[in-house]
């Protein structure tokens, strides 16, 4: 079961946590949840609320019914696990005598054998929740050693699972504890107060100095300092970072939607990709890259793994590595990777593709990776996240704060560390004339311009999209790279507008897709680059089969090809650029396109249906 990740803010200090907590969870909302709750601690007793549904039916309980002035609190967004979205089930959870209150990501997977344990003990439990059984847990252990640091510790060692759990005490309004195993919690450094978030965008406004914690640990945080433990008590320590990203980029700036403003923001975030990755003498260097040039050498097979979006981007690496080093390569969906039994050697690089760095399949994934002597190199925007701190290397994407969950700079920007990687591979390994590197590497150099040139004529994509807000199924065909365009165009449609989409590869039409196509289906068609005559032929002639069955044929190609202009409907024009690297050019269109149908069918755009951003339970 695949399930995303919810909101966490933690707080103490001097301003008053009711205003910080909430906040911090507007910060979150884009993860995706279905209820929201708070508690704070006034007086020697917990103060709380909860509600199903946006945080704007809490914020509008809290004012009708405040919650009293206190400076330590912790507030969560859920997304239903165990039970319903219900007030019940809604987050914060207290225990039986009401002294700790607990919030949690993940899943308890011992917790029914805990639950019953409970129960015979004479406790009453008043959700179907697993956070609640934790909340017991942790408020018994916290009667006999009265410190909810050690606490927190003895209740994390009887737990299984995935969680992050973040705790107060209603008899120490001092601290907030939490603890994290296989789920994400970062630590905000601020003088004179400090904060616990699931993602620095919950304490960003405040601070961005901040505080990775590892596997396994616990932390306690007061106004004065924080401290680091493992689960056994042992003193432990944070990787400390600083947030190179403000609050001005984690708002719309005059955009209604942040997936909107993301996409045009694609330019600077391929040009931030591509900075500082050769010398002085044009050679490829890629620093956070850990793996040494012999062992690369060494390297004879390369496995890419992702989810979703990161595995059509794999997609597109496989052609272009393989074309630059010889070597082979294979794609895999994360969640499906380690239950097949790959092979894999000492000899092979497993390339993990994650925006998030937190996302649960792909950590398994390269786990189990790992634990088969496979090196691991991982592609990720986020510092300081999982995936990247238990790779061997990482290739940091740079594109800033995603707030939009259909990704959009995440995919062009991972497409680019994927080129990146495939010619330092070349580099090393000797396959491409150093000549040959530099002029892909200007080619790349070009491409934040060829983006802006496409956004520049955005309005034409805005109009084509509007013209089929009552189309219930869209089509995508693509041939070579162009293929997993397709399939990016056609996933984008599915999250965004919620209608039939479907991506193929064009050679594909005849062994049973063409049986779709009737009068009036819109069809996108990603045509290849000129310089791929006999691929650039077939396509030509898959538009002209569907046009003489009645779609209506959408087709991007090249400046200056004009073979296909007597066969399409509409013409998307884009930039001419080599084969394989046409794929960052091509779908920017679509994912305009998705944008605009979603927002013309009165859709949140950046909160689309039973999505969330990252998914990190597996």
């Amino acid at each position: 079961m695949l399930l995303p990740m919810c909101g966490i803010v933690g707080y103490v200090g001097p301003q008053q946590a009711h205003d910080v907590v909430i906040a911090g969870l507007r910060r979150l909302e884009y993860r995706g949840y279905d209820s929201a709750g708070i508690a704070v601690i006034d007086g020697g007793a917990i103060a709380s609320d909860k509600r199903a549904g946006k945080l704007a039916n809490l914020v509008t309980a809290l004012e009708e019914s405040p919650l009293p002035a206190a400076t330590t609190g912790i507030g969560h967004t859920r997304w239903a696990t165990h039970g319903a979205p219900t007030d019940t089930n809604a987050h914060p959870h207290l225990g039986e005598k009401r002294r700790a209150a607990v919030v949690h990501n993940g899943i308890i997977e011992n917790f029914v054998t805990l639950r019953e344990e409970l129960e015979l003990a004479g406790h009453e439990l008043l959700s179907e929740t697993d956070t609640e059984v934790a909340a017991h847990l942790l408020e018994v252990a916290l009667t006999e050693c009265d410190d909810l640091t050690r606490a927190m510790q003895a209740t994390c060692r009887r737990l299984e699972g995935a969680f992050t759990l973040v705790a107060i005490d209603a008899q120490d309004p001092s601290r907030v504890v939490a603890a994290r195993r296989n789920s994400p919690l970062v630590v905000g450094l601020g003088e004179g107060e400090n904060f616990l978030g699931s993602d620095v965008a919950a304490f960003i406004e405040h601070t961005r100095e901040a505080l990775e914690l590892g596997q396994d640990q616990v932390v306690t945080i007061t106004a004065e300092g924080v401290e680091v433990t493992d689960f056994e008590g042992h003193a432990a320590e944070g990787t400390r970072y600083h947030v190179d990203w403000d609050l001005s980029a984690a708002e719309k700036d005059g955009y209604d939607w942040f997936m909107r403003k993301e996409i045009f923001e694609q330019p600077r975030a391929v040009a931030d990709a591509l900075l500082g990755r050769h010398d002085g003498d044009g050679l490829l260097q890629l620093d956070e890259v850990r793996i040494s040039e012999d062992e690369l050498r060494e390297v004879d097979k390369i496995v890419i793994i992702g989810c979703g979006t990161a595995n059509y981007a794999g997609l597109v690496a496989k052609y272009a590595i393989e074309h630059w080093t010889r070597i082979p390569c294979e794609v895999e969906l994360a969640h499906e990777f380690r239950y097949r039994d790959p092979i894999l050697t000492r000899n092979t690089l497993v390339v993990a593709i994650s925006q998030s760095g937190e996302t649960a399949d792909t950590l398994m994934a390269i786990r189990y990776a790992r634990q088969q002597k496979a090196r691991v190199l991982a592609v990720c925007n986020t510092n300081g996240s999982t995936i990247p701190r238990e790779s061997d290397a990482v290739i940091y994407t740079h594109a800033g704060p995603e707030i939009g969950v259909a990704s959009t700079k995440g995919f062009l920007t991972q497409l680019i560390a994927c080129y990146l990687l495939g010619l330092y591979l070349a580099q090393v390994r000797g396959t491409k004339f150093g000549d040959e590197i530099a002029a892909v590497v200007d080619e790349l150099a070009k491409m934040p311009d060829h983006v802006q040139c496409l956004l520049d004529s955005a309005e034409q994509v805005y109009e084509l999209a509007r013209t089929y807000a009552g189309t219930r199924s869209v089509l995508f065909l693509g041939r070579h790279a162009g293929f997993p365009v397709a399939l990016e165009g056609a996933l984008k449609l599915k999250e965004l507008a919620y209608i039939h989409a479907e991506g193929f590869a064009a050679g594909e039409l005849k062994h049973g897709p063409i049986a779709l196509i009737e009068e009036g289906l819109p069809v996108f068609c990603v045509m290849p680059p000129r310089g791929r005559d006999q691929l650039h032929d077939k396509m030509v002639s898959a538009i002209q089969e569907i046009r003489a069955r009645g779609a209506r044929t959408l087709v991007l190609v090249e400046e200056g090809d004009e073979e296909v202009t007597r066969y399409a409907d509409e013409l998307i024009r884009l930039p001419v650029v080599p084969t394989l690297l046409q794929p960052v050019v091509a779908t920017v269109p679509l994912q305009l396109f998705a944008c605009e149908l979603a927002t013309a069918m009165g859709h949140d755009v950046d909160q689309p249906r039973n999505l969330a951003k990252s998914v990190t339970v597996e």
